[in-house]
């Protein structure tokens, strides 16, 4: 189980031997004795922070909304370092959820997320406590990604689909790392652009302008974090120019291109998820 290290902090991380039956389901295990305010950083998918350990997580908004215990977080939830978590004696299973897959999952309309965090009883009721019990019910983390994933494979497989167009329109946007244009969709998918937006938003819960963005801001930060340059990375990322990087960087993580590398979820994330 490989450990991160960030001043008096440290984080234990464990990653499941096998991938999800589910496909655009992943997820990490975290146990942290000691979390001194993390800033979130938006990624673009819905996360899932099931805890079950002697602590809680404190999830806290610019708005001063604090949420406890397992919660659900919308896609893109943390611009600027608005949503911060802290606790002691974590430990939890991370779910990362694509939006082609998430309304199947929780049950509800991913535009009701609005890139917000809210209780996971409020979406799920009963459910989610006793999701809480059997995972401090278990004695490894593998156990627990294996209890994880059979119960939000069957969340999944009692939905509907989102239409196959929008999945392939949101595949599109991610294996280009956001290098495509909203036109070019939807010409491919047959649709007009006024449909495909229309359909992209009430499905996966933010528009497919907005998903081009943050998938690509995404690729970026991952990019910085590595120690590539900022004006290669602008330039390999589909910025217009290194400006064009940096009013991005300053939107979603409140850092400069030069400073991202400070931000803990970022490495962390790598580490969780590599590739």
């Amino acid at each position: 189980m490989p450990t991160y290290t960030r001043g008096a902090t440290a984080w234990d991380i464990a990653r499941p031997q096998r991938p999800s039956r589910v496909p655009g389901l992943t997820m990490a295990g975290f146990g942290i004795r000691e979390l001194d305010t993390l800033r979130m950083v938006p990624h673009p998918a819905v996360t899932l922070i099931l805890e079950f350990g002697a602590g809680s997580p404190v999830v806290e908004s610019a708005s001063g909304e604090r949420q406890q215990g397992c919660v659900a977080a919308g896609t893109g939830a943390g611009s600027r370092g608005a949503i911060q978590a802290s606790g002691k004696n974590i430990e939890c299973v991370q779910v990362r959820l694509s939006p082609v897959i998430a309304r199947a999952v929780l049950g509800v309309p991913l535009a009701d997320l609005d890139g917000a965090i809210v209780p996971l009883d409020a979406l799920w009721g009963r459910e989610a406590p006793r999701i809480r019990e059997r995972l401090a019910d278990t004695t490894s983390w593998q156990q627990r990604f294996a209890l994880t994933d059979a119960l939000l494979a069957r969340r999944y497989a009692a939905q509907r689909p989102v239409d196959k167009e929008i999945a392939w329109a949101w595949h599109r946007i991610a294996t280009t790392h956001g290098r495509t244009r909203v036109d070019a969709l939807a010409t491919e998918t047959g649709w007009t652009r006024k449909r495909l937006w229309s359909r992209f938003h009430v499905q996966l819960g933010l528009p497919p302008k907005q998903a081009i963005k943050l998938i690509r801001f995404d690729h970026a930060a991952h990019r910085l974090l590595a120690g590539v340059p900022a004006a290669r990375v602008a330039a390999e990322s589909g910025y217009a120019d290194q400006s064009h990087l940096h009013r991005d960087v300053m939107t979603y993580t409140g850092r400069t291109p030069a400073t991202v590398s400070a931000e803990p979820f970022l490495a962390v994330d790598d580490i969780a998820w590599p590739n």
